[in-house]
């Protein structure tokens, strides 16, 4: 090296590389309202509100609460972590059968919780999942 400092060029560029790398782990980050959770299930009830908001044949995510639930034809409700288990990001799109992990790409079957397709190889973790009075219960009971 000769001794001289660095090109403006070059301290800009290591700076921007960094502010990029930051946002990266901010999505993925424990202190982001969405982003991964200690504990991927509710340890307690949450309401998800109206049962109807779930139809027949149909699924919800939950983003906030972090939970995805889908009701087969005959009524019957399944819930499931919404959050990724490869990097414990949260998923952020639901197609098909299909729940979308925007980090690394993991994809989940959000019927069953299986992965579809990964680098995550463990399944979304299940949740207990009722109505009382209408709305959708997920989690333990008080």
């Amino acid at each position: 090296m000769s001794g001289q400092p660095a090109a403006r060029r070059t301290v800009l560029k290591g700076a921007a590389l960094a502010g990029t790398a930051g946002l990266g782990l901010a999505a993925c980050s424990t202190e982001s309202k969405v982003g991964h959770a200690e504990n991927p299930v509710p340890t307690a009830p949450v309401d998800l509100g109206a049962a109807d908001a779930v139809p027949a044949g149909g699924v919800k995510l939950y983003r906030e609460e972090r939970l995805v639930v889908s009701r087969d034809d005959k009524g019957k409700c399944k819930a499931f972590s919404a959050q990724c288990t490869h990097a414990g990001c949260v998923l952020t799109k639901i197609d098909k059968d299909g729940g979308h992990c925007p980090c690394h790409g993991s994809r989940f079957d959000v019927r069953t919780g299986e992965v579809l397709e990964g680098p995550a190889t463990v399944p979304l973790p299940k949740v207990d999942v009722r109505e009382e009075g209408g709305k959708l219960i997920a989690g333990p009971k008080a």
